[in-house]
């Protein structure tokens, strides 16, 4: 029977939740949530942990002073303004109080509706209010969802940047997450957008302890491989476990595959061969020197994401799956994802369940998934260069482009002191490429300065041709970007 109930919460205020028979209940705490389901409100299972002051004092401390979805004037996260604070309210389910009666517990925002599951996500699976934990769509669950759930590469690439991007910014906060998993990063592929859930055990190094060791597949192997260890030489979730955490979901949200449970037996003992296979003998599918643990079946793999991606894939589960200060950061794996997003090509045929692929190399236009060379008789290339500081007339590249028919063109790709993080307040349209018979123009919608190749001062509603070998700044600023156009023939 549901009764409505009051608690009272730290900064005085009250707020109403509903008490139910068979609340959700997890390993450490159990959920009511409050009358329009906007909020719940989490107890702890055991009352000792309620009561341990460690854990109340780590609790505080991410409400306030370590809280990215709080600006720093308002008592959150050091360096926070408001835009940004607004920018990470949508990354994280991130606790806003605690409890202190009837008894200690924490407030925090429900998950947005689009990480439900709805009424028609599967016509044979019951999954109506279910969490979109991201093994439903990485696991064997996946062939039993309808298509409009599974998003596409465009989108999971997406998710991946907005993952990267939140664990950076918490990270640079000083927190570590500790448990990453499917489990804990929700998902929507169809919008390409992803959120963090449970905040409240997050691990502050060096002042608050961890108190879990993660989620199998998902656990850093040398938190495995030191487990029973004497304390001092045990390893215990920090930041560098979460980069490994990270990097295998990643591999995952792309690959729809793990990056190291595969072929290999370590030990005919069931239980000693998977703590051997994640954890002291763990070895990468694809590591290029070891092709011990490689399923005979990969078709596409990391050499098809191009440079970006296959050196941060490498430098995570190769050299860093038992070397944690050689694994990638969260700020690397963003600038990747980013500079891959960047290389993303439609894919022609229309039965290609990915629908896009990372064109890296435009001599050689087949999609990998679908195995089909695009229809296009052309492929361009738009390179960026920035100016050296203090040496008029030299530049150096730092991004590229494959141009495709209505891709947008925003600051970022006119200014070398933009980059498309949180912090970019102008995310509007500034231009966009328009293909057409086999050429490629650059049509102005918002600028004031843009330049064509010879100098011009270009109209908004007016565009230009693109033309192969072409080399010119795009803006009438000193910040300007140098693009340079290589047009290659699709033979």
């Amino acid at each position: 029977m549901e009764k409505i109930r009051r608690a009272l919460l730290s900064n005085g205020k009250e707020i109403e939740y509903v008490v139910t028979d068979n609340p959700p209940r997890g390993g450490m705490k159990y959920t009511y949530f409050t009358p329009d389901k906007s909020y719940v409100i989490q107890f702890f299972n055991d009352p000792e942990n309620a009561e341990n002051p460690a854990i109340r004092d780590r609790i505080n401390a991410i409400i306030g002073k370590y809280n990215p979805t709080l600006a720093e004037e308002y008592g959150g996260a050091k360096g926070n303004d408001k835009q940004t604070a607004a920018y990470f309210e949508r990354c994280f389910c991130w606790p806003v109080a605690t409890v202190v009666r009837p008894e200690f517990g924490i407030v925090c925002p429900s998950y947005p509706a689009n990480f439900f599951f709805g009424e028609n996500a599967s016509q044979i699976l019951k999954l109506k209010g279910k969490d979109k934990k991201s093994n439903w769509f990485t696991g064997k669950s996946r062939k039993y969802l309808n298509s409009p759930e599974l998003g596409d590469f465009r989108s999971m690439l997406q998710m991946s940047i907005l993952l990267a991007r939140s664990l950076r910014r918490m990270h640079q906060a000083g927190l570590a997450h500790s448990d990453l998993s499917c489990n804990n990063v929700l998902v929507d592929p169809r919008s390409g957008t992803c959120v963090i859930i449970d905040i409240d055990s997050l691990v502050v190094p060096g002042l608050y302890p961890p108190e879990v060791i993660g989620t199998r597949g998902y656990v850093a192997p040398e938190i495995l491989q030191t487990l029973g260890m004497d304390r001092k030489d045990r390893k215990f979730p920090s930041v560098q476990t979460d980069l490994h955490s990270m990097a295998v979901l990643f591999y995952e949200y792309i690959f729809l595959r793990h990056p190291i449970i595969g072929p290999k037996i370590y030990s005919q003992d069931a239980e000693e061969d998977d703590y051997l296979c994640l954890g002291k003998c763990a070895t990468f599918i694809e590591d290029p020197d070891d092709t011990s643990n490689r399923p005979s079946d990969l078709e596409v793999t990391i050499q098809d994401l191009g440079p970006y991606l296959e050196e941060l894939f490498l430098r995570a589960f190769s050299k860093g799956l038992h070397n944690p200060t050689e694994r990638p950061t969260a700020m690397e794996w963003e600038r990747g994802l980013i500079k891959t997003w960047n290389l993303l090509r439609r894919c022609t045929n229309p039965n290609c369940e990915k629908k896009y692929f990372v064109l890296y190399n435009p001599e050689k236009p087949v999609c990998p998934f679908c195995k089909e060379r695009i229809k296009d008789d052309t492929v361009m290339k738009l390179n960026f260069y920035t100016q050296r500081k203090g040496f008029t007339g030299r530049w150096f590249k730092t991004s590229e482009l494959i141009a495709d028919d209505k891709m947008p063109i925003c600051n970022w790709n006119l200014y070398s002191n933009i980059f498309p993080d949180e912090k970019a307040a102008d995310r509007e349209v500034k231009a966009y490429i328009k293909h057409t018979d086999d050429k490629y123009y650059l049509v102005n919608i918002a600028l004031d300065n843009l330049l064509s190749p010879d100098g011009m001062t270009i109209p908004k509603g007016y565009a230009f041709e693109i033309k192969d070998g072409i080399s010119f700044r795009l803006i009438r600023d000193e910040n300007s970007l140098l693009l340079h156009a290589e047009l290659f023939i699709n033979k």
